[in-house]
Parts: structure tokens; sequence; C-alpha cells
């Protein structure tokens, strides 16, 4: 059975991209809404409207596309998000640097307050450091692998 080539990147499929980049952009309504001292109904309605915008565009990408299309689209995307998966098995070198990453946020934020208590103004009050502690937890997900999310997943399954 001979392979089907391709669908060329016509006009149709380059609309369908452009109509499912919107989909998405549109979401960026809403932090520059609420930078811009909107009141908050009003972003309410803007976040409706645009979860409603969202479905409608990206079925009509489909329509555009055509069911080939949408499938090549699938494909390319798929494909990249293929290469930012974990690796399964990490050295041990790197697991222990991801189990720093990992414990180190989640201890200081447990000692915050009894620091504060016991030393008051000795931690600086900085948000730069707080976002930096959240970054490294979640770096810490991906330089500790796979094998990690599995583990870290089977302490919620009651069945194993």
């Amino acid at each position: 059975m001979p392979t089907q080539p391709a669908p060329a990147m016509g006009w149709r499929f380059k609309c369908g991209i452009g109509i499912f980049i919107l989909a998405f952009a549109l979401w960026f309504l809403i932090p520059i809404s609420a930078a811009m001292d909107i009141p908050g109904s009003r972003i309410a309605a803007l976040t409706g409207a645009i979860f409603i915008a969202n479905k409608v565009l990206l079925i009509t990408c489909i329509a555009v596309m055509g069911k080939e299309g949408f499938q090549q689209l699938k494909a390319i995307i798929g494909g990249h998000a293929r290469k930012l998966a974990p690796v399964q098995k990490v050295g041990p070198v790197r697991h222990a640097i991801g189990m720093v990453m990992f414990i180190l946020p989640l201890l200081t934020s447990m000692l915050e307050p009894y620091v504060d208590q016991i030393w008051p103004g000795l931690r600086p009050r900085l948000w730069q450091a707080q976002l930096l502690g959240d970054v490294m937890l979640v770096a810490s997900f991906f330089v500790l692998g796979g094998d990690f999310w599995n583990k870290l997943r089977a302490l919620f399954v009651r069945s194993v």
C-alpha cells in the first residue's frame, strides 16, 4: 500500500496556523487588561469571552486546514513536544543535584515563618528570591527525569 504524501503547505495550512496562534494569543489580553487597571468584572467577562472564542477559533482552524492539515500540525507540535519529555534514567550526580533543587525551596519555605520569629530582619523580603525558589522547584522535576515523576505519582496511588 503506497503512503500518501504529506499535504502541501498551501494557503489553507498557513491560514489555519494563523488562526491556531490567534486562539492562544488572545489569552495575553487578560494580563494586559489587568495591568491597565480595568475593573475585575470586565476582566471576568473578557476571560469568559476569550474562553469561548478560543474554542470557536480552534474549530475554525480545523475547518480551514482540513483533516490532513490538522493532522500535519499535530505531528509537528507532537514532534517538538517529544523533545521536551524528561529522560527516564538519570545518573547519580544529576540525581543529587535534582534532589537539592527539589528539597531546598521546600525547606526554606517551611522554615521562613520560624526564622522571622527567631531572628526578625534576617530574611530579605524579595519577591525575586521567592520566584527563584519556585523556578528551582519546577526545574528540579526536569533535572530529576521521568523516573522521578513515576515515583512521585506512585505516592498518590492507593493500590500500589
